[in-house]
């Protein structure tokens, strides 16, 4: 993801120039941090005091240049309109987050309302339309036959979550006056691999394909996470 990322970057700003960054669920700060390496300005809102604590531990043990470039603020992705003015980041990931709200629209507009004229907003969301897969793989026919005409799945910190469809998402997308520009699959082969394993010794092989896998049909309309990136109008 953080490729592909990169890829829709590079197609929309110069080499070289400093963005202002805003993601939204930041999590640990895995991806705040490598944009802030590169050299942008990054902003992480997080409300869990676990994730931040742990971003925060991250961050401190960057070169000073680094930790300038990165601030956290403890918060609600809800109300970014609280914490930020309209139009203040040239780039707005919210990754993995919309699978835990229930009605994501207020968010995902609330999402455009940050961005600049032409910036970009990523967001890493599941499949819905490749929820039976993973059972069907594993064999639950049963789960499998459910998971066809439904948004709802368990994920595996065993939390009832939400999927959401690449249709109703583009359609979103262009209500909220940030249109998809592109969209590619994530974890295509590898959704199934038990949590804990190791890396194979192949992995610049696999993520090759995986990299291939999600940009091209029919592979990536099958992947287990959808990243959609629109942009503002």
């Amino acid at each position: 993801m953080a490729r592909q990322l990169d890829e829709q970057i590079a197609a929309r700003y110069p080499v070289g120039q400093r963005l202002r960054v805003l993601d939204v669920g930041m999590g640990q700060g895995t991806q705040a941090l490598r944009l802030a390496r590169l050299g942008h300005q990054v902003t992480g809102l997080e409300r869990d005091a676990t994730m931040i604590a742990a971003a925060r531990d991250a961050l401190a043990g960057e070169p000073e240049g680094i930790r300038e470039r990165m601030r956290i603020i403890e918060g609600d992705g809800r109300d970014t309109g609280v914490h930020f003015l309209p139009g203040s980041f040239d780039v707005v990931l919210c990754h993995g987050v919309l699978m835990y709200v229930a009605e994501p629209d207020a968010l995902l507009a609330g999402l455009a309302r940050m961005l600049a004229p032409g910036g970009l907003l990523s967001l890493l969301v599941r499949n819905a339309d490749a929820l039976a897969l993973r059972p069907g793989l594993d064999g639950d026919w049963a789960g499998a036959l459910a998971a066809f005409d439904s948004v709802a799945y368990r994920n595996r910190l065993g939390l009832d979550v939400r999927a959401d469809r690449l249709t109703t998402l583009t359609d979103a997308l262009a209500g909220i006056g940030a249109p998809l520009q592109c969209w590619y699959g994530v974890r295509v082969f590898t959704d199934t691999a038990p949590d804990g394993a190791e890396i194979p010794q192949d992995v610049d092989t696999l993520l090759a394909v995986e990299e291939r896998a999600g940009r091209t049909d029919p592979y990536r309309s099958v992947a287990a996470l959808l990243h959609l990136c629109g942009v503002r109008g």
